[in-house]
């Protein structure tokens, strides 16, 4: 069997990091060393044109860097198993912006490790980046995620949640997994394509929007970030 091993990728961090670096020091992280958190993610698999959708798991983890060298970011691959697509992996780095913008913290003091767990063997987009992103606010907060809720689609730095595609595929996905609500950028419920709120209804689920990650945040953890 071949062992995982971590990948280490690097992105421009500059246009991102903005007005981050103006923030206040940020203290240490707890004498914990460790931070974690898993979050669902929506996936779309396509097979001889037909797309179908399911949920894979990301899990987060969040470490101290005491040297301010941040914000590190490692991705855990498998040679032989699933890996992501370098757009998938920038909206990640967005998603440690928007998470830090959000917290008002220094993400220079981060390192985190980010493993996706997935049957699919190459995953690309960033519609996870949002989801990556409660979850990183989750783990350094230690709340907890409601479980039953799904959010999609593409985080901004600022904290801006964007429009992404195939809804209802993911809605789907989502009702497979035995999801009760999915959260989607807003003014994406109902569109000229699909009505969401329609096709949730046959599947007793419910279809939010949300405009912003901490509007998604509250409502993923009943708490204000």
């Amino acid at each position: 069997m071949r062992r995982p091993f971590v990948l280490i990728t690097s992105f421009a961090w500059a246009p991102l990091l903005g007005g981050l670096l103006a923030l206040s020091a940020t203290p240490a992280l707890s004498a914990e060393p460790h931070r974690f958190a898993t979050v669902p993610a929506l996936t779309v698999s396509f097979n001889h044109g037909t797309s179908s959708g399911g949920v894979s798991y990301i899990t987060i983890q969040l470490d101290p860097d005491p040297q301010h060298h941040g914000p590190s970011v490692l991705f855990s691959e498998r040679a032989a198993g699933s890996t992501v697509d370098a757009e998938w992996k920038e909206g990640v780095h967005r998603a440690v912006a928007a998470a830090a913008r959000a917290l008002g913290q220094d993400p220079r003091s981060w390192t985190l490790t980010i493993k996706h767990s997935t049957y699919t063997r190459f995953t690309e987009g960033s519609s996870a980046s949002s989801m990556v992103a409660v979850g990183i606010m989750a783990a350094w907060r230690g709340d907890t995620l409601r479980s039953g809720m799904v959010l999609t689609g593409v985080v901004t730095p600022d904290g801006q949640i964007g429009e992404v595609g195939l809804l209802p595929t993911k809605l789907e996905g989502a009702a497979m997994a035995r999801m009760h609500t999915m959260l989607v950028p807003k003014g994406q419920a109902r569109t000229e394509e699909w009505d969401l709120h329609q096709q949730a209804s046959q599947r007793d689920m419910t279809v939010v929007e949300v405009a912003s990650l901490l509007e998604a945040y509250e409502l993923m953890t009943g708490k204000k970030p």
